[in-house]
């Protein structure tokens, strides 16, 4: 039986519980899944590509099935290059249906050997995303409540 391999993709600055739980819920459906650090050129992140990367390695040093990675390229390169056959998606009753249908399109007609799986987002987290968490961190707001105790702990080191 052929591995089943999956890609989870993102900029993750900062990593959120709605990403935590979504990447638990798809190491359940699929024998590998891989975290790809989206290296983006229109985005200045708050923390860099490399301490996000060993963040997540930290988190999921106890989930071999979880592998990191991160990547400058398309998405659907990576995947081709690398023989996966999934991407992951999170979800969220926010408006998210419309670009991330359009985006999957785009990804399937650019590699038709891609399927894109949606995974809905926790009725319980459904508003958190980092643009929000990054905002109540950047104005002195608590952020434990949605993120990792290590992201909270890596992100009150920058504040100093």
């Amino acid at each position: 039986m052929e591995k089943r391999t999956a890609l989870y993709a993102g900029t993750f600055d900062p990593f959120t519980n709605g990403h935590l739980d979504i990447v638990q819920r798809a190491i359940k459906l699929f024998d590998e899944l891989t975290i790809l650090v989206a290296v983006s050129p229109t985005k200045t992140p708050t923390l860099s590509t490399e301490r996000r990367m060993a963040i997540l390695g930290e988190l999921f040093k106890d989930e071999p099935r979880v592998r990191i990675a991160h990547w400058d390229g398309l998405v659907v390169e990576y995947a081709r290059q690398n023989g996966m056959g999934h991407i992951v998606r999170g979800l969220r009753p926010t408006g998210d249906f419309e670009v991330e249908f359009q985006m999957a399109s785009m990804n399937r007609k650019i590699n038709s050997q891609l399927d894109t799986v949606f995974l809905m987002t926790s009725e319980k987290l459904y508003y958190v995303s980092s643009s929000l968490v990054k905002e109540v961190w950047q104005h002195g707001g608590d952020i434990s409540l949605f993120v990792p105790p290590l992201v909270d702990a890596e992100m009150k080191k920058l504040k100093g």
